[in-house]
């Protein structure tokens, strides 16, 4: 039995389960007909050169930010007033000793470095906020996705429901 090859399935717009022939009762299927090809919308290059003048500032800005609306650290007055210290009060050991030495800071210079303690307290308020917008991001996202695959679905296929 001879098969048609599927270059004349597709100029007969037939399905492939249908040869038409073969079968009396078996009745042509019609492919539906294809709307024009998709062209997308093009950007110009104006358009491309503020998008990317725009990201850099978001992303210079949420660079900048926490260091601008960081308060400034003040030591207590009670460790002001002790004039030398130690090494060994600063729990470090010869070995640190030296490489800070290396690094150009006596104990007195370093002690601020040594002392402070990084902050990992987590506010609610900015945890919550940062979680909605994230979220809020997510949902436009695939919202105007959705929107865009529906309007490319149609303008191929034509409207569906």
């Amino acid at each position: 039995m001879l098969m048609r090859p599927p270059v004349a399935m597709e100029a007969t717009g037939l399905y492939p389960h249908c040869f038409g022939a073969c079968n009396p009762k078996c009745q042509p299927e019609r492919r539906p007909a294809m709307a024009a090809d998709y062209v997308p919308p093009v950007q110009k290059g104006f358009g491309q050169f503020v998008d990317s003048i725009f990201l850099l500032v978001l992303v210079y800005c949420s660079l900048l930010a926490p260091l601008l609306l960081k308060t400034p650290d003040k030591p207590p007055e009670a460790e002001t007033a002790k004039a030398h210290v130690t090494w060994k009060e600063l729990g470090q050991n010869p070995a640190m000793e030296a490489q800070w030495r290396k690094l150009g800071y006596d104990a007195q210079q370093a002690k601020p470095i040594i002392t402070s303690r990084f902050d990992y307290q987590i506010e609610p308020v900015s945890l919550i906020v940062t979680a909605l917008v994230i979220v809020g991001y997510f949902v436009f996202v695939l919202r105007v996705s959705e929107k865009q695959y529906r309007q490319v679905i149609a303008e191929k296929f034509g409207e569906t429901s």
